[in-house]
């Protein structure tokens, strides 16, 4: 007995040994050439070092001095040294291992914000006022505050009378959930709008509402964002504006609502098209309430698209011959119609441009049969991508598939969790994290033969990822929440997410009982298509009789990738940054 008391105090004695790190064999060769063997770096050799080794080619001596000075002071509370300040080995390696100085991506805009809007993938969300589940949960506008602080660009509200028919309600549509007034929402979407990003923000209406209504949405909508909220010059335009053009603008995307008269005559000579005629999934019964979950899955899965994917007609002609015209001159962003097949609704049209929205399960149909009018559709015009219907637990889809056929807005409900979230959360981390990443040439050209996804192509360029060491866990979790008698047992998974031709995953080798693991393994991704590569890194601590643990992930474009040595900062689940989380890695392109 007195045996087993002994080794479980060994076993708690060893949980609290943090072991000394030293800096890897690289950064002390790199601290070694740069500094020319002295025992200290100055700021012009960090200069060298930034533009030789990190590939920061526009460095200057200003910027490393600046650098310099930052460190000195974090580690030695010392500062103020008017560019005659130098580093230790141990000073450079705490500033190679600081994200805020040293991050993988760059943290300001620097794509092209001149092009149209139908040239930039959008961060787009899906029935983005709900808290949970499509089903039962609560709509708020503390997800849609979440989201633009997120930097999300994209916001759908759903719009239905509420009770007494007097005033507009946003609700998940016969379903359970609880509405939120509209109005509510969009003095929220006012206040955050633009906190995170200058760029527009576009609200995807999904309007079921009674002319009266559209009228009284017409009035809130200008009221409450006033000169924030983008008029348009006319119904049609022959290409969108772009992103710079409309910075700390409000845009709406609807379908228009139709000329009473016209539709009236429509019925009249019996030809209203027949319900699904104008798209992919056809509208649900008109049932205000549906019997069943079954029911209400299968209501969802065909009327989770935005007004242009239904055929419901709210004219009331008997009472005005014209559907709210203030409301119609309003819409910026128009949703076209899908009728003759969807071969016939990917054309383009030389003088005027449309949003289309199609499900999850549609864009997968349509990429086999018709991939490459997807991709030369969506060079000019916007294709929105919305999740299935029976996703009733908000969780989300593979949003690769829409990005390599050009899709702007890939729709994700953005309070679920999951891999796929971690993908999108990457791709935006992108340009600055502005909610707007501009798509590679190859999507938008005209002039050139159309991408085809499916054609596997020669590699154009190889990733060399080296995962050196990690930090961090000891300061963000406790000492029990790994293991309850050892220090942890972490190793790192590493994917490459793209083209199914790029598409691989490695991992490091596990390494026992430590807060700070040291891997230093390098893994080879050869790549087809980098400009749609995503890097995703997950940690992970081993656990011989249970579930592994999560213990960290992060994403980034492979484009966006800066060379060199790196401090990675890694995300919980929900996709928020540890305090102190993360490792060093290197990038390299060969």
């Amino acid at each position: 007995m007195g045996s087993y008391v002994y080794k479980v105090l060994l076993l708690f004695k060893r949980k609290f040994k943090i072991k000394e790190v030293e800096p890897p064999l690289d950064v002390k060769e790199a601290f070694a050439r740069y500094s020319e063997s002295d025992a200290h770096l100055s700021a012009d050799q960090l200069r060298q070092f930034l533009v030789e080794f990190q590939g920061e080619e526009g460095c200057t001596l200003s910027v490393a001095e600046q650098i310099v000075e930052q460190v000195l002071h974090r580690r030695h509370h010392l500062a103020h040294y008017k560019g005659q300040g130098r580093l230790t080995l141990d000073d450079f390696f705490h500033y190679l291992f600081s994200d805020d100085l040293n991050g993988p991506i760059k943290s300001q805009v620097h794509h092209d914000m001149n092009a149209p809007l139908s040239h930039y993938f959008i961060y787009t969300g899906h029935n983005s006022y709900l808290r949970g589940n499509q089903v039962t949960s609560e709509s708020s506008d503390v997800p849609i505050i979440k989201a633009l602080q997120r930097g999300v660009r994209v916001i759908e509200l759903d719009l239905w009378p509420n009770s007494t028919k007097d005033d507009i309600k946003v609700v998940h549509g016969r379903t359970f959930t609880t509405p939120v007034p509209l109005i509510q929402c969009l003095k929220s979407i006012k206040d955050y709008a633009f906190v995170t990003s200058p760029y527009p923000v576009i609200l995807t209406l999904e309007d079921h509402l009674t002319p009266a209504l559209q009228t009284k949405v017409a009035e809130m909508v200008t009221q409450t964002f006033g000169d924030n909220l983008y008029y348009p010059d006319s119904e049609g335009i022959e290409e969108f504006p772009s992103p710079e053009a409309l910075k700390h603008q409000i845009l709406l995307s609807t379908k228009p609502p139709k000329d009473c008269l016209e539709s009236k005559n429509m019925k009249e000579n019996g030809n209203v098209p027949s319900k699904g005629s104008d798209s992919l999934e056809e509208e649900a019964s008109g049932k205000d309430m549906l019997d069943s979950v079954a029911e209400l899955e299968a209501h969802n899965d065909t009327s989770n698209g935005d007004q242009d994917d239904k055929d419901g007609d709210v004219c009331d002609c008997k009472s005005r011959k014209l559907i709210a015209p203030e409301y119609k001159s309003l819409i910026a962003m128009h949703t076209g119609k899908r009728k003759g097949g969807l071969k016939e609704t990917l054309k383009v049209v030389a003088d005027k441009v449309k949003r289309i929205s199609l499900s999850e399960e549609a864009l997968k149909e349509a990429a086999v049969a018709h991939g490459t009018d997807v991709v030369r559709f969506t060079q000019k015009n916007v294709l929105r991508v919305y999740p299935k219907g029976i996703r009733v637990g908000s969780t989300n889809y593979n949003p690769l598939v829409g990005w390599m056929h050009g899709a702007q807005m890939v729709a994700f409900n953005m309070q679920g969790h999951g891999k796929h979230l971690r993908l999108m959360h990457g791709m935006f981390r992108s340009n600055g994290g502005c909610g707007y990443v501009k798509k590679p040439d190859f999507l938008l050209s005209p002039h050139n033969e159309v991408f085809d996804p499916k054609r596997t192509l020669p590699v154009k360029t190889t990733l060399k990822v080296r995962v050196y060491m990690g930090d961090g866990w000891r300061l963000d979790f406790s000492p029990t929440h790994f293991d309850s008698y050892s220090p942890p047992d972490f190793y790192t998974k590493v994917y490459i997410v793209g083209v199914p031709a790029d598409a691989t995953k490695n991992r490091t080798k596990i390494k026992k009982d430590n807060w700070v693991p040291v891997w230093d393994e390098e893994f080879v991704f050869p790549l087809t298509v980098p400009e749609l590569a995503l890097l995703r890194i997950e940690v992970t601590e081993h656990d011989i009789t249970d579930t592994d643990d999560f213990g960290g992930q992060t994403c980034f474009p492979v484009s966006e990738l800066r060379p060199g040595i790196r401090a990675v900062p890694l995300f919980n689940k929900k996709g928020d940054k540890y305090k102190s989380v993360k490792l060093l890695m290197r990038f390299q392109f060969v």
